[in-house]
């Protein structure tokens, strides 16, 4: 999986790849601050919706969460250790990975990573957004962070879901 291309989005429908192709411009615009490759873009795009979908995200919120996380970092380290765009702790890679910590540092790990605890959290919190959050964080039950999450994921609202 570390060398693995993007995975490819199933699109059945012409109205499906239409939405898509519209979606993927206007984020790839947004995100020009923080990616300026625009293949970076294109593949960091193409694999947030994918992982995202997988796992019966919104976009949105998955955008949200990458910016106040990581500001689409791709090899940020929090200082609790956390890796990646969506800085996802070490010990995951052990218990839902291979082990390897340093496969954190890959797209499309971090990106499935991160939707699955996320998913993981919804499930756990009865689809309760606030507490999830929390939860992913390590700070549930405090407002900051998942109202910094939900802030930007607004912010993507309009261009996505």
């Amino acid at each position: 999986m570390a060398d693995a291309a993007p995975p490819t989005p199933v699109l059945a429908t012409a109205a499906e790849q239409q939405a898509y192709a519209q979606w993927q411009a206007a984020c790839s615009q947004r995100l020009i601050r923080y990616k300026t490759h625009s293949m970076e873009r294109q593949e960091f795009l193409q694999t947030l919706w994918y992982e995202a979908r997988r796992a019966g995200l919104s976009l949105s919120l998955v955008l949200g969460l990458v910016q106040v996380e990581s500001a689409f970092r791709k090899f940020a380290i929090s200082s609790a250790g956390a890796r990646g765009y969506m800085q996802v702790m070490p010990f995951w890679a052990r218990s839902i990975g291979d082990g390897h910590e340093s496969r954190l540092f890959h797209m499309q790990t971090n990106l499935r990573f991160g939707c699955v605890i996320l998913r993981h959290y919804l499930d756990r919190e009865g689809g309760e957004l606030f507490m999830a959050l929390g939860r992913y964080n390590g700070s549930r039950g405090q407002a900051p962070y998942p109202q910094a999450v939900l802030a930007a994921r607004r912010g993507w609202m309009h261009l996505v879901d």
